[in-house]
């Protein structure tokens, strides 16, 4: 059979994360129209009786202004290395940029072999689209235009990635999607939340560290207990809202999206801590898990 690591690598708000969700087949990564949505690597397995593809689902890439972008920048670039195959999506449809093809061409110069996924074909016009495949024919990268909101082109896209891999086994157990922990992907559940209901600076910094994850005895209940961090005391009061109002409609949405994802009642606590300026302090980084994977 054919098996290997695939690194999917792009700049930020590429939807990257949302394409390798549609090659999964399952949410694997959380996903909103904001930049620095995906902030650690994260692996989604598509297994198949004749392939087993592994997904490296990596952070957007985007100018470091402060120590976390930086950790994340370092990890698109660690991701690729030791990989069968480079995905690099590239979301054109406002026109490709000098900036893009220099980003493209860093990554052609690794010597591994690359796709290029063309993706939000669906909102371009045919003739943007015809215009920048006849450019990007002239890097001599094979280039497959794909919607993954449509779902279209998805399946001509995974045959050229599968017969780009080498022979090999199964690199996970068929039944495993992603290689993070329960524990993680409802961190993540939360942040995409407060990503998609609040607006500007105040997503980008906030992190969500699970205190317990416990399930009970019957085992058909969890109890969850977070702690939402931001770095100022009036993201604080926004990230709460009148009365807890913010917070507690965030919750809830969190709260069904977590047991859709367990399968099983959630009883959710939420807190919300201020860390000033977390965002560049090593040491509350790595306490906060970023960077070690």
């Amino acid at each position: 059979m054919k098996s290997g690591y695939v690194a999917v690598v792009g700049r930020a708000n590429a939807g990257k994360s949302t394409l390798v969700n549609v090659l999964v087949g399952e949410k694997v990564a959380i996903v909103s129209p904001k930049p620095q949505t995906t902030r650690d690597r994260i692996v989604g397995v598509l297994t198949t009786e004749d392939y087993q593809i592994a997904f490296v689902d990596t952070p957007g890439l985007y100018k470091a202004d402060n120590l976390l972008n930086s950790v994340m920048q370092r990890t698109v670039e660690d991701s690729t290395q030791d990989v069968d195959l480079i995905l690099f999506v590239l979301d054109a449809h406002e026109g490709i940029s000098e900036k893009d093809m220099n980003i493209l061409r860093k990554f052609t110069a690794k010597k591994v072999p690359l796709i290029l996924a063309l993706t939000k074909t669906d909102i371009m016009p045919e003739n943007l689209l015809i215009s920048e495949l006849a450019d990007l024919s002239k890097e001599n990268v094979e280039v497959v235009p794909v919607s993954a909101r449509k779902n279209r082109n998805v399946k001509e896209l995974i045959k050229v990635i599968v017969s780009k891999l080498p022979e090999g086994e199964k690199l996970f157990l068929e039944d495993i999607i992603s290689d993070r922990s329960e524990k993680f992907m409802l961190s993540e559940i939360m942040r995409e939340k407060i990503l998609v209901k609040f607006d500007k600076e105040i997503p980008h910094g906030v992190a969500v560290i699970i205190n317990e994850f416990k399930t009970r005895e019957n085992g058909k209940v969890v109890d969850v207990n977070l702690d939402v961090i931001c770095e100022k005391p009036n993201h604080k009061a926004i990230l709460i809202g009148k009365g807890g109002k913010a917070i507690k409609e965030v919750s809830s949405f969190a709260r069904e999206e977590m047991e859709k994802f367990l399968g099983k009642k959630v009883f959710l606590t939420t807190y919300v801590k201020v860390k000033e300026d977390w965002r560049n302090s090593a040491y509350l980084l790595k306490q906060h898990g970023y960077g070690e994977n």
